[in-house]
C-alpha cells in the first residue's frame, strides 16, 4: 500500500495554508480534518491488523486507544496527498502497510537491542547466583557485577538514542542525543520520537515531500490519568516532542500559536 495518500477529489491550490502548523497550539486546518476522517473511516474498515481500542460496547474491555497524525504533503510531482502515522507500536507491530515507518531501521535496531538484552540478561543471572550464595566474600563480586551492569545499560541507551537520525527540510540530521545534549535533563525521556508528527516529517523529508499543514487526533479509549478524548484533535507533546519538531521545523514559516487549543 502506498504511504502518499490521495484525497478523494482534487485539492485547489486555494485551499493550501500560507504557513505550516504550529504543532504545539493548532486549529485544525480544512485539508487535515478531511484526511484525518478518510483515516478514521480507514481504521473502522481495515482488516490488514487487529488491535484493541477499546472502543467495544463491553464496559470491560482492556483495550487502550492511540494517537494518530496526518500531514499534507506536495509530492515531487505536484500532487497534494497526505500522509498517515501512529505514535509507538500498533497491534505488536511497528511498521504497516499505508503508515509512516518508524525514524529508526527496525532491523539493525532490533538486532543490537536484542544482543544488549541478553548480555544484560547474562549479568543479572550472575548477580542472582552470588547474590544467593550468601558469602561475605562475594560482595565485592556483586558490586563489580553491578557496576557492569549500569555500564551495559547505558551503552545500550545510547546505541538506542543514536539509531534515531530527525532530518529538516535543509537536510540537516540530528540524533535524539544531540537534540536533547543541551538540555535539562539532557538523557531523552522514554518514548521521544516515537510520535506520530515526527514520524510523518521524517518520512516527508526522505521523500522530498513539501509539509504543508499537521494534525494529530486519539483514536479509542483514553489511557488512565491522561485527559484524552476519542476522535478528538490534541497538540504535540512539549516533552518529547517539542525539542524534536524544532529541529525538523526549522526554516519552516509556522502560524502564530493558538492562546487555547
Amino acid at each position: 500500500m502506498e504511504l502518499f495518500h490521495l484525497f478523494n477529489r482534487a485539492i485547489e491550490i486555494e485551499e493550501l495554508p500560507e504557513k505550516f502548523t504550529y504543532p504545539f497550539s493548532y486549529k485544525p486546518h480544512p485539508l487535515c480534518v478531511e484526511a484525518s476522517d478518510l483515516l478514521k473511516k480507514h481504521l473502522e474498515t481495515q482488516g490488514e491488523w487487529e488491535h484493541n481500542f477499546g472502543l467495544q460496547s463491553d464496559s470491560e474491555s482492556h483495550g487502550i486507544g492511540k494517537m494518530f497524525g496526518v500531514l499534507i504533503v506536495k509530492n515531487t510531482d505536484g500532487q497534494i496527498g497526505f500522509l498517515a502515522a501512529f505514535s509507538g507500536g500498533l497491534a505488536d507491530g511497528t511498521n504497516y502497510p499505508g503508515f509512516a515507518p518508524p525514524v529508526y531501521n527496525s532491523e539493525v535496531y532490533n538486532a543490537f537491542v536484542d544482543d544488549g538484552m541478553r548480555e544484560i540478561t547474562l549479568i543479572n543471572n550472575a548477580i542472582l547466583e552470588k547474590e544467593n550464595a550468601d558469602l561475605a566474600e562475594e560482595l565485592e563480586k556483586i558490586n563489580l557485577l553491578k557496576h557492569l551492569r549500569k555500564t551495559h545499560s547505558v551503552s545500550l541507551l545510547n546505541k538506542i538514542f543514536d539509531q534515531y537520525h530527525f532530518l529538516n527540510q535543509a537536510g540537516e540530521s540530528k540524533t535524539l542525543r544531540e537534540i536533547f545534549q543541551h538540555l535539562l535533563p539532557k538523557s531523552p525521556p522514554g518514548g521521544a520520537g516515537e510520535c506520530a508528527a515526527p514520524k510523518l516529517l521524517q518520512y516527508a523529508f526522505t521523500q522530498n515531500m513539501k509539509p504543508i499543514a499537521l494534525a494529530e487526533f486519539w483514536w479509542g479509549k483514553n489511557p488512565k490519568k491522561v485527559n484524552v478524548q476519542h476522535g478528538k484533535f490534541y497538540p504535540s507533546c512539549i516533552d518529547k516532542c517539542k525539542p524534536i519538531l524544532n529541529h525538523m521545523l526549522e526554516g519552516i514559516e509556522l502560524d502564530e500559536p493558538l492562546v487555547e487549543f
